[in-house]
Formats: C-alpha cells, sequence, structure tokens
C-alpha cells in the first residue's frame, strides 16, 4: 500500500528536491545553502531537448526528455535505469516515496518504480500533459492522492496506489500547469482565463477568478495567497480565502514561468527578458534582472540566493535583496527547466538534450 507519512512522502530537504517547484504548495523555495562559485561536476547527454525539469533524492535524479524516455541518474551522472515512455515527456517528475509519477504529451500519466524503472500503472487523459503532477492527502489521510491536468481541459485525481481514477473537473480549456495545494484546494489557472480552487476531496469547484487571458505556468502558494502571470504580461496576487485579487501589475512580458516565493518576496521570468522581484505583500517591483533571452524557466529561491535560468543558456544566481547577479554559468543551448537545487548540487537540462551538475567549488 502507498500510504501517506513517512514511509510516502519524500519531504523537502537541503538534500531533496521531490517534486516541480520543491513543495505542494509549488513554492519554489529551496531549504539548501547555495555557495557560488559553482564548478561543472558533470554532463549527461540525453537523446532530444530536455524540457521536463529534474527532480533529486537520495542522489538519484529523475528527468523526462523529448527523446521519449524517463531516466534516473545515479549522483555522478551514470545511468541507473531508464522507462521508455513511448513519447516526449515535457512534464517535471512527482517524486513519492519509491515511486515516480510523470505525464507525457499523449496524455499518459505513469507510475514507475523509483528503484528499477519498473511500470506499476499508468492512467490515460484525452489530451497533452504538459503540467508536473502534484499529490494531496486522501479523506481519510492514509492514501494519496495524484492531481495532473491535461488539454483534455480537466483536472484529474488518481489514486496514486492503483491509478484508479476518482474525480475529474472540467475546466473551459487546456490546463498547462502544475495545481498547487492550498490545504483541501487546488489552486491552478488554464488557457480559459481563470484562477480555478477546486475541492481535491470531491472535485467540485469551490471558486473561480477571472484573470482576463491564459495562465501559462503555475501558482505559488504562501500563507493564504497564491501568486501567478499571465500571457498578457500582469501578475496576480489573490486572496485564496477571500477568493478575490489583492494586487494586480501590468506590463510584464508574457508570464510563461512559475514564481518562486519566499522572505516576503516574489519572482518569476518572463519573455522580454526580465525576472521580476515583487514585494509579495503590495505588488511594488523591487528590482529586475534582464538576461539575454527568454526567462521561460521557473527560479529558485535558496536562503538569501536566487537561482535562475534563461534561453539565452545561462545558469544565474543573484542576490534576493539586490537582484545582483554573483555567478553564471553559459551552457550555450536555451534552457527552459526548473533548476533542482540542493547544498551538494545544481541540476538543469537544456534545449540540446544535456543535463548538467554544478558543485561548489
Amino acid at each position: 500500500m502507498i500510504a501517506v507519512g513517512s514511509a510516502f512522502t519524500q519531504p523537502i530537504s537541503a538534500s531533496c528536491w521531490p517534486q516541480f517547484r520543491g513543495d505542494p504548495q509549488l513554492s519554489g523555495s529551496s531549504p539548501a545553502a547555495v555557495k557560488p562559485p559553482y564548478r561543472l561536476l558533470w554532463t549527461f547527454k540525453a537523446g532530444d531537448a530536455i524540457k521536463s525539469s529534474p527532480v533529486i533524492s537520495d542522489g538519484v535524479i529523475y528527468f523526462g526528455c523529448d527523446d521519449g524516455f524517463i531516466y534516473a541518474l545515479g549522483s555522478g551522472g551514470e545511468v541507473k535505469w531508464k522507462f521508455n515512455a513511448g513519447t516526449s515527456i515535457e512534464a517535471a517528475p512527482l517524486l513519492l516515496k519509491h515511486t515516480v509519477f510523470v505525464g507525457s504529451t499523449e496524455g499518459v500519466l505513469f507510475a514507475i518504480d523509483a528503484a528499477t524503472g519498473a511500470l506499476r500503472w499508468k492512467y490515460v487523459t484525452d489530451g497533452q500533459i504538459s503540467g508536473s503532477p502534484n499529490w494531496v492527502a486522501g479523506p481519510d489521510k492514509r492514501q494519496a492522492r495524484i492531481l495532473t491536468g491535461s488539454y483534455d481541459f480537466n483536472l484529474h485525481c488518481v489514486e496514486a496506489e492503483t491509478g484508479t481514477g476518482l474525480w475529474k473537473f472540467e475546466s473551459g480549456n487546456y490546463i498547462n500547469g502544475s495545481p498547487a495545494l492550498f490545504g483541501k484546494l487546488a489552486i491552478f489557472g488554464g488557457c480559459d482565463g481563470f484562477l480555478h480552487m477546486v475541492n481535491t476531496e470531491n472535485g467540485k469547484p469551490v471558486s473561480q477568478i477571472d484573470v482576463g487571458t491564459y495562465v501559462p505556468a503555475s501558482a505559488a502558494i504562501s500563507g493564504n495567497k497564491a501568486y501567478f502571470g499571465n500571457y498578457d504580461g500582469a501578475f496576480f496576487c489573490v486572496d485564496i480565502r477571500a477568493q478575490k485579487t489583492l494586487w494586480k501589475t501590468e506590463g510584464g512580458g508574457p508570464f510563461l514561468a512559475s514564481p518562486a516565493v519566499a522572505k516576503g518576496k516574489v519572482i518569476s521570468g518572463a519573455q522580454n527578458k526580465y525576472l521580476y522581484c515583487f514585494n509579495a505583500e503590495n505588488g511594488v517591483l523591487l528590482w529586475k534582472f534582464k538576461a539575454l533571452g527568454k526567462v521561460d524557466a521557473s527560479p529558485v529561491v535558496a536562503g538569501n540566493l536566487v537561482v535562475a535560468a534563461s534561453g539565452d543558456g545561462r545558469l544565474h544566481v543573484l542576490e534576493i535583496g539586490t537582484g545582483n547577479e554573483i555567478w553564471s554559468y553559459e551552457t550555450g543551448s536555451a534552457i527552459f527547466t526548473t533548476p533542482a537545487v540542493t547544498s551538494k548540487m545544481i541540476v538543469v537540462g537544456a534545449a540540446d538534450g544535456t543535463l548538467y551538475a554544478f558543485g561548489p567549488k
């Protein structure tokens, strides 16, 4: 039985980055100590572009690839196993202890044994899965449920142990991002131009907030607030309990990246090549950092530093207080994936199919 608790969950820690954005709230915040400058530890060459953000646990790195495989690599970059999904994997995996959950562009959600790469089950939707799955405890608190959005317009809830579908919530268009968790609520946007709040126990809608146009990425939750951007370049803070917008900024580029929220700040990249840092309380712009390419990769906050990648092929480390760059590395190929950040290494995949692992000097 896959049960919730110490035998099931793999919580975020300084040595573990178990899911997209780090935790079920998709905060994009890591407890790891980031200590630049870094050196390149190793690279791994996959068979096609890497758009799937990596996750790390117990020194093992898991990620998907456009070559149709899901990979598990050891801490030295050696292949432990690879699973043939039959089609491109763009979504980041979700790692719950002993199991890797990940969706494909053919709309299949796979559950794979994390140690062996053996298939446990698969669940089929009617559209592409672009966003990472998330998880929530079931009503009895003993078993887990997997939540995944699909281009079939639905948010799907699946029993983690068996892959049995429990409920579906139909939105008005494609769901690109990952649902963030706030208690019993799943919070997510989509191509229908709404931020949805759905009860995870029964799939019933609780609220929807009109945000003007589609939300390509995921929201980040901090306290009772959800932070996210839309394709028109507006960035929002929504009070989840009051179900209303607290503040909104205008004039950014399309936000295809998911934000990170920590230390009273919310940080997100945009397609106009800027990384923005807003005051999380009132939306005041604190700083912005200009990259040389689109910033579609989602940033990570670790301590007083921000780790961010960009379409110019660079990995950046910035001071959270000022936005000043204190270290960078040029890979030579565009990066669209969220870096996985632990105290021992930072791992990121690039569009040329290379996975990079960096460690402190």
